[in-house]
């Protein structure tokens, strides 16, 4: 189990275990993910079994894995699941009751991929729920991607643009950069609320638009629920998969037209200004809290609450 995935690289080989032209190719690998609790031995055999292999001549990298990435245990009443403490979650019925998509987005929703994840039944229901709003939203939307445009405020079109491209990047960077899949969906959550809560106003949009939102939205959230957006993407008159699709881009000369000015203070007094185009406040609070005029007024003391106003204020209470 130490080097096996170096055959993975040149299966058909008769002649030796594999190639070094084919183990260049696709080694070392990318990043490696796997459960804390049993990964440390075979970890250091890996890296005791590349070091030889190496040594002799057979690879030219001396690192089996580039990226370590160990994911938190799913936990039911406060404890690891175990067949023998009697606490599992059995997937069949609720991928009967919810669907397979469901149980997906709520395990990538519920936690950090990094930190333990508390099954919740309630949890499910709300992913589920929020799919339903999907579903809904497209079946509604849908049927104004046919006729002729409509004369309409350019305000719908403009926030159309602003939130497609905003999203973009930050499903993108929480994804590739941060490997952060629990604020990925909360982004794709926010714009499905900012479409259902201005559905009559997104009908009037120009066809371009619309279509542009409706299927970027859907390439987006292709990760975490296959089953849902391949179906919808059918819907909008695509005969090809979705998996077939460019990730979608933002244009960062756009991006700086969203910025604003957010005011920082701590305990009610301003001690900072940023220009941000971010709108995750979790991400915002990071930021915040590391900049040093702002790490003046709290260095040794307790953070009690994060008073935040989207767009405009953020305020740190000490003790």
């Amino acid at each position: 189990s130490s080097w096996y995935y170096y055959r993975f690289t040149d299966p058909h080989n008769d002649k030796a275990p594999f190639s070094k032209e084919a183990v260049t190719y696709w080694m070392p690998v990318d990043r490696y993910i796997g459960g804390v609790e049993h990964a440390v031995l075979h970890l250091l055999y890996s890296r005791f079994f590349t070091k030889v292999l190496y040594d002799a001549g057979y690879v030219n990298f001396e690192e089996p894995f580039t990226n370590l990435f160990t994911q938190g245990m799913v936990l039911k009443d406060g404890t690891a699941m175990s067949k023998s403490l009697g606490n599992i979650v059995e997937p069949s019925p609720i991928i009967e009751k919810y669907s397979a998509d469901t149980l997906r987005l709520f395990i990538l929703f519920a936690s950090p991929p990094e930190k333990e994840l508390e099954w919740s039944d309630e949890g499910v229901d709300g992913m589920w729920r929020f799919l339903n709003r999907v579903w809904r939203l497209y079946d509604e939307l849908i049927p104004h991607l046919n006729g002729d445009d409509a004369p309409v405020d350019s305000g719908i079109e403009n926030e159309l643009i602003k939130w497609r491209h905003i999203t973009v990047k930050r499903v993108t960077e929480d994804i590739i950069e941060r490997f952060h899949l629990n604020t990925a969906i909360s982004a794709l959550m926010e714009w499905s609320n900012f479409l259902g809560g201005n559905i009559d106003a997104v009908k009037k949009a120009k066809k371009t638009i619309l279509r542009d939102t409706l299927e970027t939205f859907l390439i987006l959230l292709a990760p975490f629920t296959p089953h849902i957006a391949e179906e919808l993407w059918e819907m909008l008159g695509h005969k090809e998969s979705i998996f077939r699709e460019r990730w979608p881009e933002f244009d960062p000369e756009l991006m700086k037209k969203f910025e604003y000015e957010l005011v920082i203070q701590v305990n009610g007094k301003l001690r900072d200004k940023i220009k941000t185009e971010e709108r995750d406040m979790e991400k915002l609070k990071e930021i915040v809290l590391k900049l040093p005029r702002v790490r003046r007024f709290i260095e040794g003391k307790e953070i009690k609450n994060i008073i935040t106003v989207p767009e405009r204020l953020i305020n740190i209470v000490t003790d």
